[in-house]
């Protein structure tokens, strides 16, 4: 939660300054502010006791490649799919803004190295998942799961999680509401 704060705060003052760091600057900062890892570690804390150690702690606290790639994976589908109704909400650059403004790239070319940049997370996530030794299997399910729903809710670059008429909507509903005939 430090992390998350220490992150939200710079986006604050970069916002406020009118900066629009490079990539690299924005990418580190924003691999945190997405939230994900924060989910990553919540979701560890109602397990069992016997299940939890203080190492799996440890390990999730030192920013593995599994979380880095899915909180990369949040944050990028999350800037590729709203990031114009953003900037239209006054909020921070985004990694396309940064993109755009450090290479003097369109906002297609953004849109390209950020999907491919993507596809690389996910390869990322597949290796750590290929021989888990570090921790549990079950501990980076619970990564991999986070993924897959931030997948889904910016799917087809559409903001699910912002935008309460979209796909997702019907995903939900689809899932939750209408019943199956078995």
């Amino acid at each position: 939660m430090k992390k998350l704060a220490r992150a939200y705060f710079k986006e604050a003052q970069w916002l406020n300054a009118g900066y629009i760091p490079n990539c690299d600057e924005y990418i580190k900062n924003a691999v945190v502010s997405t939230t994900f890892m924060a989910l990553g570690t919540a979701s560890l804390i109602g397990m069992e006791e016997f299940m939890i150690t203080k190492d799996i702690f440890e390990w999730i606290k030192n920013e593995p490649s599994i979380l880095r790639a899915s909180s990369t994976i949040c944050r990028l589908m999350d800037d590729i799919s709203d990031h114009e109704t953003d900037q239209q909400r006054g909020h921070v650059a985004s990694v396309i803004e940064c993109y755009m403004n450090e290479y003097g790239a369109s906002k297609q070319e953004a849109y390209v190295k950020f999907r491919k940049e993507v596809k690389n997370a996910w390869k990322d996530i597949n290796k750590a998942l290929l021989r888990p030794i570090e921790v549990p299997i079950f501990v980076l399910e619970r990564i991999l799961n986070l993924a897959r729903t931030m997948d889904t809710f910016f799917q087809d670059e559409e903001d699910g999680y912002t935008n309460s008429n979209s796909k997702c909507k019907d995903i939900i509903t689809l899932l939750l509401v209408d019943s199956v005939t078995i």
